[in-house]
């Protein structure tokens, strides 16, 4: 895995295994104040060796050998910690990743290859929005962006805040969220990606608003933490599971027994919810191929039909 700093270079699309004649793509999306490699990798405390459980050849690579796997890196700071703080909207973002992410795939030929995103904490926000903005680019110019939503076959949310109970409860994870990351730094809470975090803003009510009808597209699975982190003045769940987990028709549902930076770790085979992740990523990775398959037939007969209609209409207006 290469050696990438807290710097312009982390951001975009990375490449942690090229697979075996892949099958799939699996997208790894980090979370606030995160990093498109630490994120996913234990700290290596008491001599014990860092490990990249996307990248390690024992790990992810060995359980699924035909996933091409990738990371992508954006500028998630809200403290001065690690640069400057991310004046971007999520809307940003998420047209950056939808932008990047298709220009990957298509010089890799394999702009049909069925997608797995694996979303940690505001991550998980950020694809939801990228999927309904793929979702909505049908235009004949920019229809090639469209090929990310009809591809996207799972999602899973490890640790993402989907709603709240009202925007007090919201606001409070985001201010447990820059507790655990820096509990001795000057938080930035005007910030627009912590913004988004309180319930009732308009960003986050769009993205619920637009993402849910698209929902029943996807297989889904939520994690929720089951360790408290320490925020320095108490202990606490940065996302609880009713936020983490909403009870829905149709969703996987599990808790990880690891605290809310540590839930996206595995330093090993028995680390606590790697097997719960890696199950289900192959279990993904077998049933996408046919279901995106005839997704693609549906969009191209959706796409010829809106070109004849845009025709039709040319004519008449001569």
């Amino acid at each position: 895995m290469p050696a990438v700093e807290d710097t312009q270079e982390s951001y975009g699309i990375h490449e942690v295994f090229a697979g075996e004649d892949p099958i799939i793509d699996i997208v790894a999306v980090h979370g606030l104040n995160g990093h498109p490699f630490k994120s996913w990798t234990t700290r290596g405390e008491e001599g014990s060796q860092q490990r990249c459980w996307l990248s390690d050849q024992d790990l992810l690579p060995r359980a699924l050998k035909q996933a091409r796997i990738l990371t992508w890196g954006y500028n998630a700071n809200v403290t001065a910690l690690l640069g400057a703080t991310s004046s971007d909207r999520i809307l940003n973002h998420a047209q950056t990743l939808v932008a990047q992410l298709e220009a990957d795939r298509s010089l890799e030929n394999a702009s049909r290859r069925p997608v797995v995103f694996v979303c940690h904490s505001l991550g998980g926000i950020i694809v939801k929005k990228a999927l309904a903005y793929s979702a909505s680019r049908t235009s004949k110019h920019i229809k090639h962006l469209h090929s990310i939503y009809v591809s996207t076959y799972a999602i899973l949310f490890l640790g993402t805040p989907h709603n709240g109970s009202d925007k007090v409860k919201l606001a409070g994870i985001g201010q447990r969220m820059l507790s655990a990351l820096a509990p001795k730094k000057v938080w930035d809470t005007n910030n627009q990606l912590l913004n988004a975090l309180e319930e009732g803003s308009e960003t986050l009510q769009n993205i619920t608003d637009q993402f849910a009808p698209l929902m029943k597209q996807f297989r889904i699975y939520f994690f929720w933490e089951q360790e408290k982190t320490d925020l320095g003045y108490t202990k606490d769940y940065v996302v609880d599971e009713s936020s983490a987990a909403p009870i829905l028709d149709n969703i996987e549902r599990s808790g990880i027994p690891a605290c809310h930076s540590e839930m996206c770790k595995f330093a090993g085979k028995h680390s606590p919810g790697y097997k719960l992740v890696v199950a289900a990523l192959i279990r993904y990775s077998r049933e996408a191929s046919s279901v995106i398959t005839f997704r693609w037939q549906e969009a191209e007969a959706m796409l010829r039909t809106r070109r004849a209609i845009e025709a039709e209409e040319l004519v008449r207006d001569y």
